[in-house]
């Protein structure tokens, strides 16, 4: 994998343990000489993902829309940030420049954008992988629910097993290298459903 997309919060959280993962997650990366692509930001496990990077000499492009650069929220110092007009430009160039896609920890932003590749890729829009980094349990409730999701039918048990979840960067970044999509037409899934 030449570059991997991931999303995460702004914030540092309330668990040091969460910053620890996004510094070691960056470790890993310079480590396997994989590129970061990421939301462009300097703070919370934006900045501790991206300064890991930056700071041994990794790739690291950051994208941030145009109105969020204005509020002195850019790591500034990358030699590649890309300022776009629109949060749905940083997504789709985010998609475009990247062969898979990572959740750190995060709040709505970061859920909305993992899910969004999520469900491309369920639609075979692409044929990336997509998973989350688990640190200190964060994303345990998140997990539970797309089960139960499996369990009431909205959620086809292959989508669910295409997404990887790992609490170790290593064991996350070993199954993206091995990931296969899965052989599945959505459609063919949701009327086998309405038929039987």
């Amino acid at each position: 994998m030449k570059r991997i997309c991931v999303f995460c919060g702004s914030s540092p959280g309330t668990k040091s343990e969460y910053v620890k993962m996004a510094k070691a997650l960056g470790q890993e990366f310079v480590k396997r000489h994989i590129g970061l692509v990421y939301g462009g930001g300097r703070l919370g496990m934006m900045g501790a993902l991206s300064k890991t990077i930056y700071q041994q000499g990794g790739e690291v492009i950051g994208i941030i829309p145009e109105e969020l650069a204005k509020k002195n929220v850019a790591f500034t110092d990358l030699s590649d940030l890309r300022v776009v007009g629109s949060m749905h430009e940083r997504k789709a160039l985010m998609a475009e420049l990247s062969d898979g896609f990572i959740a750190l920890p995060g709040g709505l932003g970061t859920i909305e954008e993992i899910f969004e590749v999520i469900t491309w890729a369920q639609l075979s829009i692409h044929q990336k992988p997509c998973g989350f980094l688990n640190a200190a349990h964060y994303y345990d409730k998140l997990i539970d629910f797309l089960d139960y999701a499996v369990e009431q039918q909205f959620i086809e048990i292959a989508y669910r097993k295409m997404i990887v979840i790992e609490d170790h960067p290593d064991a996350l970044l070993e199954q993206f290298e091995t990931y296969q999509p899965p052989q599945l037409d959505k459609a063919e899934w949701a009327l086998g459903l309405l038929e039987s």
